[in-house]
């Protein structure tokens, strides 16, 4: 009997193992980035002589700890079959099984599996499985961007560089985006700051610009301001005493005093250096709130009217997208005064209900009276209404100064409060705290001490 050769041998069990064994292989088309609100398919191909027994999607969550199924085809309860019974026939059969996702959601973000599973050539009962992977990267565009002044209402400075800080926020972003900023539609050349540690608080930079005062401008600017510094009452007319006729207007509106704006020499006029920084931080919904900072010593002089824009790209967004302001110093405040016709023990609100222009960053209010003090004895108060209760006849033709200032420049208006007399209070009654005066007080002690004397004799 003639013996075989090893080689012929070697391709016989070859053969019969390739006979028994079943081929499987299994592969997930890559997708790009996609966007929240797309229509998204997940494409499982797989290549197989052998028959199917299922097929499972998973979504993967939790770092892969947790895996939630999304589909299942089971081939046992399924009526499709496969003409492969004659294992000796070899037959590769592509497959493809597919996962549609209508609107996607930040929350579908992560990784997919595709598992598949087919019968050995061999025997029924052992199933031969293989799996493939994707990670899907969903993307959403920033939702919302605005600009905002750090650390104000601020007041106004002529003296002393103040350092001035906008910042852009921009929410709703996935990944983050890129943030940047412009000035009069020119981009900014900053010097960028490292991000701050996480805990940290805001940053606070030193004074960008460091030059000696210019002591010369000081009087003399003083000196031109004269009331405002010094706290002199206006070259006006005294103002009547008593209750006000029933004529005329209930207010008399005093020409607008625009504080000039005159800067010592170390207000240089050459282009600033800009700080830039950035950061993010992750919202719970997934999204990325942005954070861009830019500082630079503010200039009144060339910064006011300054137009400063932040823009944001971003690869879910087919353009740049841009919030504007303007800096802008206050002028022309309106002021309003309820009532319209002030009488003797009226509550008085006056109100600054705006100005003439668009006015940015927000302005500090603050109201004083000019030669005395205010109705409950402060020098001044703070805000944009001044309430004055029960104001006595004693207040008929005080005249109130409202400062409205940011930091880039301050104006002064003022208003003169008129009082009529209330017929429900007879005149005299009242001293300026609302009360009884202190002549009918003295007359009722007399009257008092009188009557006890004469018990007495």
């Amino acid at each position: 009997m003639r013996t075989m050769s090893p080689l012929l041998l070697c391709l016989l069990l070859w053969d019969l193992l390739d006979l028994a064994l079943a081929y499987l292989t299994v592969s997930i088309e890559p997708l790009p980035p996609v966007v929240v609100g797309d229509a998204v398919t997940l494409k499982c191909n797989f290549k197989t002589d052998g028959k199917m027994r299922e097929i499972v999607w998973y979504r993967v969550t939790d770092g892969g700890t947790i895996k939630q199924k999304i589909f299942t085809f089971d081939a046992m309860f399924s009526t499709n079959f496969s003409h492969m019974e004659n294992y000796r026939k070899r037959e590769d059969l592509v497959y493809q099984s597919t996962v549609r996702l209508p609107e996607v959601r930040i929350s579908d973000n992560g990784p997919y599996e595709c598992h598949v599973g087919i019968y050995d050539r061999a025997t029924r009962e052992k199933v031969v499985l293989a799996s493939g992977n994707i990670f899907l990267n969903v993307m959403a565009p920033p939702t919302s961007i605005s600009v905002l002044a750090a650390d104000t209402p601020a007041p106004f400075s002529r003296y002393q560089a103040q350092n001035f800080t906008l910042v852009c926020v921009v929410s709703g972003g996935k990944p983050a985006p890129l943030v940047y900023f412009k000035r009069d539609g020119e981009p900014i050349e900053a010097t960028p700051l490292p991000e701050l540690p996480a805990g940290a608080g805001s940053w606070a930079p030193r004074n960008l610009l460091h030059r000696d005062l210019d002591d010369t401008k000081v009087p003399k600017s003083l000196a031109a301001e004269g009331e405002m510094g010094g706290g002199q009452p206006l070259a006006t007319a005294d103002p009547p005493r008593g209750l006000a006729a029933e004529r005329g207007p209930v207010t008399e509106t005093i020409p607008e005093t625009v504080v000039s704006r005159e800067f010592p020499r170390w207000v240089h006029v050459a282009e600033p250096i800009y700080y830039f920084r950035h950061t993010h931080a992750p919202v719970s919904d997934g999204t990325v709130e942005a954070r861009a900072t830019l500082t630079w010593t503010l200039n009144p002089q060339i910064d006011n009217e300054a137009l400063f824009s932040c823009e944001v790209k971003h690869p879910a967004l087919s353009m740049p997208m841009q919030s504007e302001v303007t800096l802008v110093a206050p002028k022309g405040p309106k002021i309003t005064m309820t009532p319209t016709r002030a009488r003797v023990g009226d509550t008085v609100r006056i109100l600054v209900q705006g100005f003439q222009n668009e006015v940015f960053p927000e302005p500090l209010f603050t109201w004083t009276r000019v030669g005395s003090r205010l109705l409950d004895g402060s020098t001044e108060h703070d805000g944009k209404e001044l309430v004055l209760e029960r104001v006595p006849a004693e207040l008929n033709g005080s005249m109130y100064r409202c400062t409205a200032q940011n930091p880039l420049g301050s104006t002064d208006t003022h208003t003169r409060l008129i009082v009529f007399e209330n017929p429900n209070i007879p005149r005299g009654t009242e001293d300026s705290n609302g009360s009884l005066t202190g002549h009918c007080g003295f007359r009722l002690v007399l009257a008092l001490t009188l009557t006890v004397i004469l018990e007495l004799t």
